[in-house]
């Protein structure tokens, strides 16, 4: 007769260095952005760490030493660095008294990226995860609970298990197998695909010119310009950077194959640059700074670059970033994101229900107009 099988055990983990590697990248389809080097990266680096308001809780499920299930939690004491902006809530919560923070967020930190949350094989496996970050939550007494960017399939579960979701937009661009730019170009109309040209013109006429960068070939010297760039970007804006030079030099070496750097260059001397995270089907436009201004060098370097560069690679999919409705103009069509949450107190939660069924509703209206308004003779999906 044989055993049974041992029960799956919960085991709360704050360091991600602690966990196998391997076991933790089969469970993540792929996604950059949750492989164990990455978020390692952040951690080692000094970047998503408790003294930065990012107290990892990896909630992890174990079958005898194996890993099976994993969700990647942080106890936050703000919200900066999400891109899915709950301030009013905080506020809300401060007038009449009550703390909101600390909080409980399950989210890839500083990235807007859509992908897997609950990362398990199964519904069960996953039901599990969500489950223990809904019960700790409660047992610490926290005010909230919220995912962010999860897929399409994964927002079901969690709304499944309780969570309110909320919808947002980003723009992507994408590939159904374009030739070249030039062809990608010709399925637009005329007026957007004139405006392209003379935007790369002006850049090409600055005398400026671009690298591409990738893997082994991205040297110290480059990463050390990059983030002179990036920070330059947070500083214009009187904002501080999150992410710093050992981040950044811990990623290109731990996970080359899907770092992309596009430098500009004028004179001999570089000038500008943007960092990319792809995959065979998907890239993702992440970062990008300047020391110098010229018109149209943010949107070559940062999206006529990259299309070629999707183009060549035939990347199916890049996903432009947070926010943006100028990207509308260069091909990048809105894609509905979305996120989860849950409040302990009842009353908020009631208040907050409110809102989110009146700001679907207005999403979904925005969304239907900046379809309206796509460059495109015929859209690419079509």
């Amino acid at each position: 007769m044989n055993a049974p099988a041992p029960a799956a055990e919960i085991s709360i983990v704050a360091i991600i260095a602690d966990l196998p590697a391997a076991q933790w990248d089969a469970l993540t389809g792929g996604n950059p952005f949750l492989c164990h080097a990455f978020l390692a990266a952040l951690q080692e680096s000094g970047c998503a760490t408790q003294r930065t308001g990012w107290q990892a809780q990896f909630i992890t499920l174990w079958q005898d030493d194996q890993l099976i299930g994993a969700l990647p939690l942080y106890l936050k004491r703000h919200s900066y660095g999400e891109y899915v902006f709950d301030w009013a809530w905080a506020e809300a919560y401060e007038r009449q008294g009550l703390d909101y923070y600390p909080k409980l967020l399950c989210a890839v930190p500083f990235s807007p990226i859509t992908g897997l949350r609950a990362l398990g094989a199964t519904a069960g496996v996953r039901a599990t995860l969500i489950q223990a970050a809904l019960q700790m939550a409660q047992q610490l007494e926290v005010s909230s609970l919220h995912c962010l960017f999860p897929d399409e399939m994964q927002v079901r579960e969690f709304q499944q298990a309780g969570m309110m979701l909320r919808q947002g937009v980003q723009f992507h661009w994408q590939n159904p197998g374009y030739a070249d730019f030039d062809a990608y170009l010709a399925a637009m109309n005329n007026d957007k695909r004139k405006k392209i040209k003379q935007e790369r013109r002006r850049v090409r006429d600055a005398g400026i010119s671009f690298t591409h960068h990738t893997g082994q070939n991205i040297t110290s010297a480059h990463w050390a310009f990059f983030v002179r760039c990036y920070d330059s970007t947070y500083i214009q804006h009187r904002s501080t950077p999150y992410l710093n030079l050992d981040f950044f030099q811990r990623i290109g070496i731990t996970m080359p194959d899907n770092v992309l750097l596009i430098i500009a260059w004028r004179d001999g001397q570089p000038i500008a640059s943007a960092l990319n995270i792809y995959t065979p089907d998907t890239l993702y436009g992440r970062y990008w700074g300047a020391l110098e201004y010229h018109p149209g060098l943010h949107f070559e370097t940062c999206y006529y670059q990259t299309i070629e560069f999707c183009i060549a690679e035939k990347i199916a999919v890049f996903e432009g970033g947070a926010q943006g409705e100028h990207k509308i103009a260069r091909g990048f069509l809105p894609v509905t994101t979305w996120s989860a949450h849950w409040l302990a107190h009842p009353r908020f939660s009631r208040a907050v229900e409110d809102f989110l069924a009146r700001e679907t509703e207005g999403m979904s209206r925005y969304t239907d107009e900046l379809n309206e308004h796509n460059p495109f003779k015929q859209l690419p999906s079509d």
